[in-house]
């Protein structure tokens, strides 16, 4: 399986996560139809976009990356959609989440399998 096609796949699924928490905190606690409809969609095919790459990137590096993209990417859009502040122990936070991921992608024999 081409190794570019499954980080592709993996991308759109740290998309589709980040899409679908954002609507969680439009959809108030499940009293808006509209964000709780889009939530549970985005969330459908977020999982199984990241079940897809599981077919040749293991579930813990696979996972690791997902999540800890999506930690960071959803950090931003809660900085910029809904005006929350991070300080500089979140950031530093941050930037420790994105060093690991690039540290799994860069040095890691364990990528694929």
């Amino acid at each position: 399986m081409n190794p570019l096609m499954l980080y592709a796949v993996l991308i759109v699924a740290i998309v589709f996560e980040v899409l679908g928490t954002s609507a969680m905190q439009a959809a108030q606690h499940f009293t808006r139809l509209g964000p709780t409809l889009v939530m549970v969609g985005c969330y459908a095919v977020a999982f199984f976009c990241l079940s897809y790459t599981l077919r040749a990137i293991p579930v813990g590096i696979a996972y690791a990356i997902w999540s800890g993209l999506g930690i960071v990417l959803i950090s931003v859009v809660g900085v910029v959609a809904f005006g929350q502040r991070l300080d500089l122990p979140a950031v530093l936070g941050l930037g420790l989440i994105i060093s690991g991921v690039i540290v799994i992608n860069v040095f890691s024999k364990s990528t694929f399998h």
